[in-house]
């Protein structure tokens, strides 16, 4: 037992010790309070009853967890997202009624008693032993409050929850040492707005103030004296008085409470008879959580700015604490999503593609300079369901996106261009870019090893009237495949692979580009957002900035708010500013008179590429303007559908191709986006013209195969190409090119690494 103090006589918690002992060691009192017979479950036996000296000094009270708001950047609500609905408010934002119903009916002896009500005890005791089980126990609304703290300590961890809440000896001692502690430090009303705050109201609804949204649709301060019953009716048992589920349970429930405040005193008789007779008047809010609630199709938008929050190490040293930030919650996360571009963005992609069509779509649009992420979208929603997914197509497998990306066919040739111009090549290059011929070899890497054509395996033009000299203008308004297979094997893959890590242009899995001349076709899989961080750095001459989603972040704690750091955009020099405008010229004319005529702007400058793969499995339209980058990929997230011969949102195409698809769906969402927003125009290079030299080839698109009927021997994204007889059929965006060093990854047309596509659906 607790030694006296030296200053005689016992302290409050040493006489609390001194009474437990009697108690346990009598097996009556402490037995009785709130527990089954000790005989009948062998609780003293089981629990660890420590002595009161031996427990910590302090309560740890860890932050309530609640709900985060993420926000668009004009301030508007997308979605909040919380591991528990709770939104902490403070005593005087509680209504009256439900201060004192919650009192009444819990612990109507609350402001007389200390943290124990012996009275209580005696009374719970009394009732107990006449009925031979428990059917009434003495638990003060402090000690309902202790227990709640360790309940919201354990979490979401079902096992430190069932400790929490263990019927054993010992956790009732420590329960009703640091409820001694609560009542000493806090008093009556910090304590009753604690408890207000922490206890669970059934319906995923924890505090008073969710807890009335839920049942009323109205704040915690409104709630009329019917209402504030029914809710502190509720606390005792939420599923068994569940007004959602069982009313008329739930009204006897709250007609017991009215009595018992007027008993109290806490309302007149007549008061709580005319409220007895009303409906329980339910206005009820279903939950709203998660990112699969958000507004204007931000759900992929949503779970990217949460992926961002748990994998970047700005919000902490490692992913459990940064978790353990994301679930307590009470975040507002200001984020880079303008309204006005995500409406445009998923108008335009529901204009174009239908949900249930058997082809995706997915868009993506971005500030250059700024590297703000203004919108995100795409076909099919999130969700579980049929023509739904959890599947984000714009952005990389460790941000929710597919395994490795998706092949982007020629939208890769500015990149080789630009290298080529930054080694020194005048935008006046011409090679003779035949319609046929052996991929050149060898063709130098970074290291010494060259990479060889070792099978001779050939590469050709859309079609035979393709027939260089070709210079790099009408090169790439037309996208002449030879042309830039010359190209790289001019200037090596080193100065395209240099480029490509200064616009941070990774495969979908994080891994680097291989050093094979296949990427210079768009063999390797990219996300849409990559493609449109790395086309924006054409759009700010020059320099690359880092794509962010969030602005910054707020936390409420403790009623206090505080501000945490986010991760900021990181602008560097990728190429020069000589560079980046000859690039916006040379991809002007592909949307004035090239490939992508489909997709240009008519009322400010524009700038952009399309791209197709092998056998039409994905179309792409990459563009910008000097204020806005936006990448479009269409396509089948299990890379299983060949895009001829399809119905795609209600439009017959006997070929889809970067210009046809894609194109329109980029042209409509840059629109909306852009509207009322400055005209500004390029920094322009002349080019001289090339006095007719340049071959045209009329209206199709330049980087499509044609079909014919020797398609299906073509792998995705031109790593190879050509049918079994070597005609027509090309590859993607320029026929065949040689089998790559590296091997196809397995999993490869799967859009989750299980091998089942997981949501791509379609």
């Amino acid at each position: 037992m607790p030694k006296n103090r030296s200053g005689g006589g016992l302290s409050p918690t040493q006489q609390a010790a001194k009474f437990l002992g009697v108690s346990v060691l009598a097996g009556a009192v402490l037995a009785g309070i709130a527990l089954p017979a000790v005989g009948a479950l062998g609780l003293a036996a089981k629990g660890s009853v420590e002595s009161f000296d031996e427990l910590p000094a302090n309560l740890r009270t860890p932050p309530l967890s609640q709900r985060t708001t993420i926000l668009d950047a004009e301030g508007g609500t997308i979605a909040t997202v919380y591991s528990r609905d709770r939104t902490v408010v403070d005593l005087k934002d509680i209504s009256p009624y439900m201060q004192k119903a919650i009192v009444a009916i819990e612990d109507a002896r609350f402001y007389q008693h200390g943290a124990v009500d012996l009275k209580g005890v005696l009374r719970a005791l009394n009732r107990n032993a006449q009925s031979g089980g428990v059917s009434e126990g003495a638990s003060t609304l402090t000690q309902q409050y202790v227990k709640n703290v360790f309940v919201e300590e354990a979490g979401n961890d079902a096992t430190k929850v069932a400790q929490a809440t263990q019927q054993t000896l010992g956790r009732k001692i420590k329960e009703l040492k640091y409820a001694i502690q609560v009542e000493e430090e806090l008093g009556k009303k910090k304590i009753l707005e604690n408890y207000l705050n922490i206890t669970f109201f059934g319906q995923q609804a924890y505090g008073v103030e969710a807890a009335a949204q839920r049942y009323f649709s109205k704040s915690a301060k409104d709630l009329k004296v019917q209402e504030a019953a029914l809710l502190a009716g509720i606390v005792q048992s939420p599923s068994r008085y569940d007004p959602v589920n069982d009313e008329a349970e739930a009204t006897k429930r709250r007609n017991v409470v009215l009595q018992r405040m007027a008993d109290m005193g806490d309302i007149p008789q007549a008061e709580a008879d005319e409220a007895k007779e009303t409906p329980l008047g339910l206005k009820v809010s279903k939950p709203k959580n998660g990112c699969i609630t958000a507004v204007r199709g931000a759900s992929f938008f949503c779970k990217y700015v949460e992926k961002v929050f748990l994998s970047d190490p700005v919000f902490g040293k490692n992913r459990e604490a940064r978790a353990k930030i994301w679930n307590q919650g009470g975040l507002t996360i200001t984020t880079t999503l303008d309204p006005q571009s995500q409406k445009s963005v998923q108008a335009s992609l529901k204009d174009h593609v239908y949900q249930d069509d058997k082809v995706a779509a997915a868009a993506t649009l971005v500030e250059p300079g700024t590297g703000k992420i203004l919108g995100m979208g795409q076909s099919k929603p999130y969700g579980f369901g049929k023509n739904e997914t959890e599947l984000n197509y714009s952005v990389d497998k460790a941000y929710g996106g597919s395994n490795y990306g998706f092949p982007t066919g020629s939208t890769f040739k500015p990149f080789v261009a630009a290298a080529a111009l930054e080694e020194g090549r005048p935008p006046t290059q011409e090679y003779s870019s035949p319609y046929e011929m052996e991929y050149p070899s060898p063709v130098q890497t970074c290291d010494s090893s060259p990479w060889t054509n070792l099978k001779g395996e050939p590469v050709e033009n859309e079609s035979e009237s393709e027939r260089g000299p070709y210079r790099l203008k009408k090169a790439m308004e037309l996208s002449v495949n030879t042309y830039f297979v010359q190209m790289v094997a001019d200037i090596g893959l080193c100065p395209v692979v240099n480029i490509t890590d200064k616009l941070q242009v990774r495969q979908g899995n994080g891994d680097k580009l291989p050093e094979t001349p296949a990427i210079t076709l768009g063999s390797v899989g990219l996300s849409p957002l990559t493609m449109a961080s790395a086309y924006a750095a054409f759009a700010s001459r020059g320099m690359y900035c880092t794509p962010i989603a969030i602005e910054s972040i707020s936390q409420k704690v403790g009623g206090q708010q505080k501000s945490l750091e986010v991760p900021k955009s990181t602008c560097s020099r990728a190429m020069s500013e000589q560079t980046a405008d000859t690039i916006s010229t040379l991809l002007q004319g592909v949307v004035d008179s090239g490939t992508g005529k489909e997709a240009g702007l008519t009322d400010r400058d524009s700038a952009g590429k399309t791209g197709t793969t092998d056998e039409r499995r994905n179309a792409w339209f990459v563009g910008y303007t000097p204020n806005l980058s936006g990448a479009v990929w269409v396509g089948s997230a299990t890379q299983k559908v060949k895009m001829r011969n399809i119905y795609i949102g209600g439009v017959y195409n006997d070929l889809v191709y970067g210009g046809r698809v894609p194109g329109p769906i980029w042209r409509d969402a840059m629109l909306g986006a852009l509207e009322g927003k400055p005209v500004e125009e390029f920094n322009t290079i002349r080019i001289p013209e090339d006095r007719g030299r340049d071959k045209g080839r009329g209206d199709d698109d330049g980087d499509d195969n044609d079909d014919g009927n020797n398609g299906d021997g073509n792998l995705i994204g031109g790593l190879i190409g050509g049918g079994d007889n070597g005609g027509g059929n090309g590859g993607s965006d320029g026929g065949t090119v040689p089998t790559p060093s590296f091997s196809i990854p397995e999993g490869w047309w799967q859009g989750q690494s299980n091998g089942n596509g997981n949501g791509g659906r379609d």
